[in-house]
């Protein structure tokens, strides 16, 4: 099925930080229903009456967990999906999209732990290099190329 290698990988580790994604937005709903903290009015009388209807700092972190995550996974999607087109050699393609990988699980696990820093900004700094790595192979080939 797929006869790129370097796309296989792309895409084993794309798939495992959408699974990531899905799992923190259920944490995300758990931690609503235990905190009794909806955000819509709908949810609140569903679940006690409207004075749950409210923010909660550990719902919030979620989301901004979450949010980070697709601040810097969608751009991850694009360019491993571009940089897979370039016909990189396999093992350091895979390099970079492990580094990612694991950049963002770490970065997930410590803003929902709340580790002490600098674990989550050292988690996000390694996880850009790869994709600042990228950007510039693909830069650097539409340009020789335009």
């Amino acid at each position: 099925m797929m006869e790129n290698e370097v796309f296989a990988s792309f895409t084993f580790y794309s798939t495992i930080l959408i699974i990531k994604m899905y799992v923190l937005a259920i944490i995300t709903g758990q931690v609503r229903l235990r905190k009794k903290a909806f955000a819509n009015p709908e949810d609140a009388l569903r679940n006690g009456g409207l004075q749950y209807c409210r923010e909660d700092p550990d719902v919030e972190r979620c989301r901004r967990a979450h949010r980070n995550d697709m601040e810097n996974i969608f751009p991850f999607l694009f360019l491993g999906a571009i940089y897979s087109l370039l016909d990189p050699n396999p093992t350091v393609a895979r390099i970079h999209f492990l580094i990612f990988c694991v950049g963002r699980i770490v970065h997930t696990v410590a803003y929902l732990l709340q580790l002490k820093a600098p674990t989550r900004s050292v988690a996000y700094s390694v996880a850009q290099l790869p994709c600042f790595s990228m950007a510039l192979q693909i830069l650097f080939a539409v340009i020789t190329h335009w």
